[in-house]
């Protein structure tokens, strides 16, 4: 049996367990985020399987295959996404079960997707979802349970009545040649083994977020029951005659059902279907079959499954003591979430041949470089130095980094060329196994220099305006490159970001490092030429906001154009902000909100607004307005964007505020879409009190929410330490931070670096009620390329500031009380809608 984990990691949990009996899976509930949006992916998988075992609903968000919004569900089958917005994705081939056909006549059987659902109500209590294990039974009195190796699934059948009718339990199982969005082309085969049962197959499909399309390969086996008879199945017709079919996409637009089916003659014994797909072959699929699963012993699968999770998530472990079990069950399921996607597809590429491994599944980077591919780093090192080598591999053959990748096709891009972001944030926390660094700032640098044609899907567009202009102007004159023409602030304020990292490597990996470093901290400051000092906010029926100085979109000419600096933000319900060709100069999110994404110059970004007061000031308006919305990405880092103006108390505050109001232990817990396990890694950093700003070696300290938070390096093998002195698990006194040390040594600084985990130190919180002056000097800022200035001094803006042409303006509403004010919350707020300070 195929089991892709380490022999170092398995000997990293002996060692864990070795120490204690504390099971992180006790603390895991998959069905989290299974309602209400969350789309996340609740069945069986292995870390970054390839084979994801669950029931299909009808529901309008099955994205993720299952909710628990009383849909019927349409069938089984193991190929899923999670948490990804859109339209579903995979879902293909699913398995349905009948306890008998009436009559044993298998044409009373119901055969079409759509109408089938008629036989798919779900018991709801009787839904079993653990880590490799997911069981559900219908009202058609079939229970299912489902388990998954890497590329392989098994299906256990139950049938819980003898037969219906009258008539004998002559189970009937069929497999379907579609998938969730009903995207299959033409030319779907499908055959099965008279003699065997073996159903083999294969169909073209339509890849979600993006134009490509896939081909994928199947193998199903049963055990468990002599066959009756089998065959295939077109429409609502089928005949035990027919062994073999090639079936057209639809005929007039509607989605033609077809496939196999297999009868048994009993339903007295549990039938396992084992199921397999490939994109190599069905042949492949086949021999994952035959080689991860070999005895179809579904218990042994579970328990492999069960073991391979449980060596992923007890490198971390928090106290529990004192501690409400939901707030754990929060922590661990957000962890267990960072782990379903993206896939190890490696040896599954048709599309070039390479002894690099293959990831795919990347729902969008754009979401995950924020925090998910940053914890990941931190608690499993190893898969994402495989993601950036294929990464990078995937440069090699089809020419940029992928800013979304999946099933094998480019997907859109939705800003700016993030997986710069993710190659620096690994690089400078020491990630190296395997990795080719110089192929990898090759590929930084062509996101920067070459416009591909089609910039809808790779790379960044509009560069010759980036490098003449300094910005992406609105309605941009570009005849080199197409994409949609949108999104020029949110673009120029990304691509400021990105060629920031670039000058992250390029002195280690740039063959004149220091003018290519030059350059980019250079590029990195375009930003500043889209903020307009003179620009006000006012709500739509003009009520305005106090403050002054906002980005703006500029024309070719160097012109202002205009967007209200609240459309897209979570106000706004009647603006286009994704990638419609109406779309705004903001990509799902609002100028308000993108004013603070600035990740490398938070402090010139804090004199622009007219110094640490003004900033803090501005940072409540966008929360206490409900201008952000913390079920979107952009949203994260502005929680804990405090800490550079020298509040880090109020980053707590608003942790609180934020958790768990929002992020509940619950099916409709998460207030948005999981996003490939962004929102679960949001709310572990959060909780674990250490948050990146991704792309720099920066983690943004904040109390825990737990008594103490051990973390043991995969690698290193070393234990970092976060402690809690004076911790109140009810959160509603002592959650400010007084003091600090590090390794027994008094530590002023708001912020850590990675060697944090790699060394495995020890870092003593001591708590109190009141807003301390810990981390509140200059001196303990995190790093940024401009200058604090405006700290307990009269304000004086950057002389490269000036030199750009950025004149003084700030915010002229109230609050912000200096960085040296003492703040002593009123707790009751925390159950309000206002933080005020």
């Amino acid at each position: 049996m195929a089991l892709f984990l380490s022999a170092s990691l398995f000997g990293l949990l002996s060692k864990v367990l070795a120490q204690d009996s504390f099971d992180p899976l006790e603390y895991v509930d998959p069905l989290i985020g299974a309602s209400n949006g969350g789309n996340v992916f609740p069945g069986a998988s292995l870390p970054y399987g390839m084979a994801k075992a669950v029931a299909d609903t009808t529901s309008g968000s099955n994205q993720g295959g299952f909710t628990l919004d009383g849909a019927p569900v349409s069938g089984f089958s193991m190929m899923h996404d999670s948490g990804t917005g859109g339209s579903p994705s995979l879902g293909n081939f699913p398995l349905f079960a009948y306890t008998n056909c009436p009559e044993s006549d298998i044409n009373q059987c119901v055969f079409p997707k759509k109408t089938r659902t008629m036989f798919g109500g779900v018991r709801n209590d009787s839904i079993i979802a653990k880590p490799g294990l997911f069981g559900i039974t219908l009202n058609s009195s079939v229970h299912v349970d489902m388990t998954a190796a890497h590329h392989t699934a098994l299906f256990k059948f139950t049938f819980l009545t003898v037969g219906t009718d009258g008539q004998p339990a002559q189970p009937l199982i069929l497999q379907d040649l579609t998938d969730l969005s009903s995207s299959r082309e033409d030319n779907g085969t499908v055959s099965v083994d008279a003699e065997t049962g073996r159903i083999t197959g294969s169909a073209r499909f339509t890849s979600s977020f993006s134009r490509g399309q896939y081909v994928l390969f199947f193998c199903t086996d049963f055990k468990g029951g002599d066959i009756l008879d089998n065959g295939i199945f077109a429409n609502s017709r089928a005949s035990a005659d027919v062994k073999e079919m090639t079936i057209s996409r639809s005929i007039n637009g509607y989605p033609l059902p077809g496939g196999a089916f297999v009868r048994f003659k009993s339903g007295a014994e549990p039938i396992i279907a084992r199921t397999a797909t490939s994109f190599i072959s069905a042949a492949q699929a086949c021999s994952h079959a035959e080689t991860e699963i070999p005895t179809f012993d579904f218990d042994e699968v579970v328990d492999t499954a069960t073991k391979a999770w449980r060596a992923k998530l007890s490198p971390i472990k928090v106290s529990t003591e004192g501690v409400n079990k939901s707030m754990v069950t929060n922590f661990y399921s957000g962890i267990y979430r960072t782990m379903i996607n993206p896939q190890n597809y490696t040896g599954e590429n048709p599309l070039w041949e390479s002894s690099e491994p293959y990831f795919d599944s990347f729902y969008c980077i754009w979401d995950l470089f924020r925090s998910q591919l940053p914890f990941l780093t931190i608690t499993d090192p190893t898969a994402v130095e495989q993601m950036i080598r294929s990464l990078i591999d995937t440069y090699r053959h089809v020419g940029w980094l992928p800013d979304c990748r999946m099933s094998l096709s480019k997907g859109y891009t939705q800003g700016g060329s993030n997986a710069d972001v993710v190659l620096a944030d690994g690089y400078i926390k020491g990630l190296r196994g395997g990795i080719n660094w110089q192929d990898g700032y090759a590929a930084m640098v062509k996101d920067a220099e070459v416009e591909p044609f089609d910039w809808c899907c790779e790379g960044r567009g509009g560069l010759d305006s980036w490098k003449s202009l300094g910005y992406i102007p609105v309605q941009d004159f570009d005849y080199k490159g197409f994409g949609t023409m949108t999104r020029s602030i949110s673009r120029t304020l990304e691509y400021s970001y990105n060629d920031f990292c670039i000058a992250q490597l390029s002195p280690s990996l740039s063959s004149t490092p220091e003018p290519d470093k030059e350059k980019y901290i250079l590029s990195s400051t375009n930003w500043m030429n889209l903020y307009n000092a003179k620009q006000p906010s006012a709500w739509w029926n003009n009520t305005p906001t106090g403050f002054t100085g906002f980005f703006q979109p500029k024309y070719l000419n160097k012109t202002w154009g205009y967007q209200n600096p609240l459309n897209c933000s979570n106000q706004d319900s009647f603006t286009s902000c994704s990638l419609q060709n109406t779309g705004q100069e903001t990509f799902e999110s609002s100028i308000w909100e993108y004013g603070f994404f600035v990740p490398h110059d938070q402090a010139t970004l804090i004199s622009l607004y007219g110094g640490p007061a003004q900033f803090v000031a501005r940072l409540n308006y966008l929360h206490d307005q409900n201008i952000t919305y913390i079920g979107n990405e952009p949203a994260f880092l502005t929680v804990f964007q405090y800490h550079y103006a020298g509040r880090p108390s109020l980053s707590t505050l608003r942790s609180h505020f934020y958790i768990p109001r929002y992020f509940e232990p619950t099916p409709d817990g998460l207030p948005g879409n999981d996003d490939s396990g962004a929102m679960g890694s949001f709310l572990a950093f959060a909780m674990m009190g250490l948050f990146p700003n991704p792309g720099q070696n920066v983690y943004l300290i904040t109390p825990p929410y737990f008594a103490h938070v051990n973390i043991t390096h995969p690698v290193t093998g070393k234990t970092a330490r976060v402690v809690n002195k004076n911790f109140d698990p009810s959160y509603q006194t002592n959650i400010y931070i007084q003091s600090a040390t590090l390794d027994g040594q008094p530590y002023t600084k708001n912020w850590i670096d990675h060697s944090f985990f790699t060394e495995g130190k020890e870092l003593v919180l001591t708590l109190g009620r009141n807003e301390s002056s810990w981390g509140t000097r200059v001196e303990d800022l995190p790093p940024s390329l401009g200058k604090y200035e405006g700290f307990n001094t009269t304000y004086s803006l950057r002389r490269a500031m000036a030199a750009k042409g950025v004149k003084r303006s700030g915010g002229e509403g109230n609050g912000g009380e200096g960085v040296n004010g003492r703040y002593t919350p009123g707790f009751g707020l925390l159950q309000g809608d206002k933080v005020d300070v």
